[in-house]
């Protein structure tokens, strides 16, 4: 799984608009398996990042990643920082796993996933 999960793929996050019903969107992210800590940077302004924010300490997020019939997803709660400590290891780690920095818009933030639940199939 740990191996799998350092495929430069793109997922889906998922959040709850504030009224609950799922909103899915394609991401790219990091996972450190030591910390169970996912991360996912994008824009203060973005849909997933409001959503994050509403849910306020309690909101949960799934992460999940697949390829063909392989697929592992990430559960847990998740909170939103513009730390620049935080978000400068969650840019080191996207840049590392994907090649490239992510994009930079003057608002990016991290969403951060303190993963409790792990979910697989075939890995």
């Amino acid at each position: 799984m740990r191996a799998f999960l350092t495929y430069a793929r793109t997922a889906t996050l998922t959040t709850l608009r504030p009224d609950r019903t799922p909103h899915v969107t394609p991401v790219r992210f990091t996972f450190d398996p030591a910390s169970a800590l996912a991360r996912v940077t994008t824009r203060a302004g973005a849909r997933k990042a409001r959503n994050v924010a509403a849910g306020g300490p309690a909101a949960r997020v799934a992460l999940c990643q697949a390829d063909g019939s392989r697929w592992v997803t990430l559960e847990g709660r998740a909170e939103i920082t513009d730390d620049r400590g935080r978000l400068a290891e969650a840019v080191r780690r996207y840049a590392a796993r994907y090649g490239t920095p992510p994009p930079a818009p003057l608002d990016l933030v991290v969403i951060e996933i303190t993963v409790d639940r792990v979910l697989s199939l075939n890995i």
